[in-house]
């Protein structure tokens, strides 16, 4: 059972190993294969296999916290799941479940934007075949499958007022996730203080000024994000297969 233990000893994680880089060549792959195959996905009715996709993601969540627990790694502060790729794994469940695309239009940027850095520099201790690698790359991967799965074959399409809802989300959330900290001496979404070690928000300035730093450019990001797959022309716009508000 070392596979599913709390010692990483043999199961050493390497940022830009060779694992590391069959997971990237996966999520490329998979993403170019959603989009070459959209027309075909489109015609097929996947509301069986988006309800057990969520459901997936549900059991993986609960077995991570049950292992957490099991290894005594469980800590309020720093295992409640408030980082943005935790609302941003949320979001994806409620999209897949209900298809609103009030989920998707902020899982879109945060989604492709978060997990995609996440991915490509992740913060992990367990390599292949550890319980921690599927568990951290599966949940990953889907955060952003799942909203290019929407925009591309279910034809979903972010606006400009997409950008807007996303900055509106955060600074709700904002305030609710430093009270948190203060609560249970955490650091989520690095509002109490940099990370300890080198990170591009040594770049963005002091604390508190790098907060402010952050969202700007994650907006600047966003709207590259919107630009990227917005409608271009009112001749490619089509009203979602299935549209929830």
């Amino acid at each position: 059972m070392e596979w599913f233990g709390g010692s990483n000893k043999n199961y050493q994680f390497e940022m830009f190993s060779g694992s590391h880089f069959a997971i990237l060549a996966l999520l490329l792959i998979v993403s170019i294969g959603i989009f070459l195959f959209r027309k075909k996905l489109g015609g097929i009715n996947l509301r069986a296999a988006e309800i057990g996709l969520a459901a997936s993601l549900m059991i993986f969540e609960i077995v991570y916290h049950l292992w957490m627990l099991r290894t005594g790694i469980w800590n309020s502060s720093h295992s409640i799941p408030l980082e943005l790729c935790n609302i941003s794994f949320f979001l994806t469940i409620l999209l897949l479940i209900t298809r609103k695309k009030l989920f998707y239009e902020i899982l879109l940027f945060t989604g492709i934007l978060g997990a995609s850095q996440a991915l490509v520099t992740p913060l992990l201790s367990y390599d292949f075949p550890h319980f921690r690698f599927f568990h951290f790359f599966y949940t990953h991967f889907m955060m952003i499958w799942v909203p290019l799965y929407f925009t591309w074959v279910q034809r979903y399409r972010p606006t400009i007022w997409s950008v807007l809802k996303l900055f509106v989300f955060l600074n709700v959330l904002m305030p609710v996730i430093m009270f948190i900290n203060k609560l249970v001496g955490g650091n989520y979404m690095f509002l109490s203080h940099k990370p300890d070690s080198a990170s591009l928000l040594d770049l963005l300035g002091p604390y508190p000024v790098y907060i402010l730093s952050m969202e700007g450019l994650l907006i600047v990001l966003s709207l590259i994000v919107w630009l990227a797959f917005r409608v271009k022309t009112r001749s490619q716009e089509h009203e979602p297969k299935y549209f929830a508000n």
